[in-house]
């Protein structure tokens, strides 16, 4: 769905770079590692899918996969990677902040580097009971350059289980810079968390 209010420099800046993309993206590993804490067919959304990476692994193990991005390029070259792999999976072209998901409409919610502070309540409020949320993105502790450059777009100290309290926490990831920073999960907060 599109939307009259979205910023079309940003809709051009998504379309050129996923345009211009050589793949389709990374799967999200929050996904990768904890996918076996669900069942075989439940209803998931990719919300800001990207170019579809994770969605297609989800599709791929046996999931209901629904993918939305902002972006029509994105959804087209996602679109095309399904048919190509024999993978069904419902798209949509959709402004995920003007139009989020309705109230108890998935049995699980992936995002991945995506981060709208606002929109947590609606994408809590998606899952059925349940239902799990798989989150991650970046956060402020960055050992890299990777990610945006804006503190704006990534998260602060244990942030996601503050917007996300309303959840049961069932797995929770962020090591900022303690350590040997060169070794394990860095630059990202990753969390599954359940509504009960």
């Amino acid at each position: 769905m599109a939307d009259s209010m979205v910023d079309q420099a940003l809709l051009e800046t998504w379309n050129r770079r996923h345009a211009e993309a050589e793949d389709l993206g990374r799967v999200a590993t929050v996904v990768e590692q904890n996918l076996h804490l669900v069942k075989p067919g439940v209803q998931a959304l990719d919300l800001a899918c990207g170019r579809g990476a994770t969605a297609l692994y989800m599709a791929a193990a046996g999931l209901d996969v629904t993918a939305w991005d902002l972006s029509p390029v994105a959804i087209q070259r996602l679109e095309l990677a399904a048919a190509e792999q024999g993978l069904s999976i419902r798209t949509a072209v959709r402004d995920v902040i003007a139009a989020p998901p309705e109230p108890a409409s998935f049995d699980l919610v992936l995002v991945s580097y995506f981060l709208e502070r606002s929109l947590a309540p609606a994408i809590a409020r998606a899952l059925r009971p349940g239902g799990l949320l798989f989150y991650q993105t970046f956060s402020r502790a960055a050992v890299s350059d990777e990610g945006p450059r804006s503190e704006q777009y990534r998260l602060g100290d244990n942030e996601l289980l503050d917007l996300f309290a309303m959840l049961k926490v069932r797995v929770y990831r962020e090591e900022r810079c303690l350590g040997d920073t060169s070794r394990g999960w860095r630059d990202l907060a990753m969390l599954v968390a359940e509504w009960v």
